[in-house]
């Protein structure tokens, strides 16, 4: 499409074509990936006073307590930067106590709000504060090496990690042993993992696997249950229907900013971009418009599509789709499969972000 060009009907105003994400091939610098480990922007504003707890829910408010008490014990030396400078030891004092906490949680009960609210609270400055993704820990290991990684590390005061994954035994012994070798540095660790929605009732989250996973590391964390139910579908409508690809075109063609993929060809070109680029792939974007949605066809590209869903959800970037709904994305047997939490996830955030795509649509 040229840039000049107007689609059929369109306001005369609009006269620049969409953008678009197959289009793109960005190229991200190793030092740039440590930069970017803050709150996504969806969390830039979030702190402990602004988490609602519910009344009904009281894991909830002592969740904030005990957060709000471990962030207050997080200043120091170490804070500052001093603790890089060891020329009188070997080895840093052995910290009393547990260094880490592991939110144990199902589906939106507030841990990333409350993970990014103690990134924030925690009295260190930013370049001394990590907050990622589990897969952004991984793509940065990727980049950097592990040995790079540590070194980088080492010096923080607070590494947070959202949504632990635990169903890829590799990358859990890899990030396991970066967070052993952390731990020895001083480094204290905060940390999420989901829970199965069909789950929730069983009386128990996902806090007994996890330290089992995390094995020698599991003394370092103090698991803090949260009980409550999803806060993305209190009262909130049904995710609205597909549109169909005229309706989608025009909403992208009328909205400065958008990009405009055909949805198989974009899963071809997720394909072509390193996972750790996703987010520089939806820089400057104000919404995603995709025709054409249907069943992915493999297990590999489900999960790229879970990454890019992601980086969406986290940049607050509203998805408009025309196709199947975003509840019939994956296969019966990949919602059955070790990778289930994954997608349950990206259908929940799809879901959230095809609410937020209903005001580009002209009534």
């Amino acid at each position: 499409m040229s840039s000049s060009t107007a689609f059929p009907g369109q306001s005369p105003l609009a006269e620049t074509a969409p953008l678009s994400l197959c289009a793109r091939e960005p190229h991200v610098p190793a030092d740039r990936l440590v930069a970017e480990m803050v709150p996504p922007p969806r969390f830039d504003s979030v702190r402990f006073d602004t988490y609602v707890p519910d009344p009904n829910q009281p894991s909830q408010s002592e969740a904030v307590t005990v957060l709000a008490g471990f962030a207050a014990g997080l200043g120091g030396a170490h804070a500052t930067g001093a603790g890089r400078r060891r020329w009188f030891s070997k080895k840093p004092a052995a910290p009393a106590g547990p260094r880490g906490v592991y939110l144990d949680g199902g589906y939106g009960v507030g841990k990333t709000h409350l993970l990014a609210s103690l990134w924030h609270a925690t009295p260190a400055e930013p370049s001394l504060k990590a907050f990622g993704t589990f897969v952004e820990l991984t793509n940065l290991v990727g980049a950097l090496g592990f040995q790079q990684t540590v070194r980088t590390l080492s010096g923080h005061r607070l590494l947070c990690i959202d949504e632990f994954e635990l169903d890829d035994p590799g990358d859990t012994v890899l990030v396991s042993s970066l967070l052993s070798r952390l731990v020895e540095a001083g480094v204290a660790l905060a940390a999420t993992s989901n829970t199965l929605p069909g789950k929730l009732g069983e009386g128990r989250f996902a806090a007994v696997d996890f330290l089992r996973e995390i094995q020698g590391l599991s003394a370092h964390f103090r698991p803090l249950r949260i009980d409550g139910e999803d806060y993305r579908h209190r009262g909130l409508p049904e995710a609205p229907p597909p549109y169909d690809d005229e309706q989608v075109t025009r909403a992208a063609y009328a909205t400065p900013g958008a990009s405009l993929d055909d949805f198989p060809g974009l899963l071809d070109h997720l394909a072509r971009v390193h996972p750790s680029r996703y987010g520089a792939l939806t820089d400057d974007l104000r919404a995603v418009c995709l025709t054409g949605v249907g069943a992915v066809p493999d297990q590999s590209t489900a999960l790229r599509l879970v990454v890019l869903a992601d980086r969406l959800y986290d940049r607050e970037v509203p998805v408009l789709a025309s196709g199947l709904p975003f509840d019939r994305l994956f296969s019966d047997e990949m919602l059955n499969g070790g990778y289930r939490k994954k997608y349950f996830r990206a259908i929940s955030r799809l879901t959230a972000l095809a609410r937020d795509a209903k005001g580009l649509v002209a009534q």
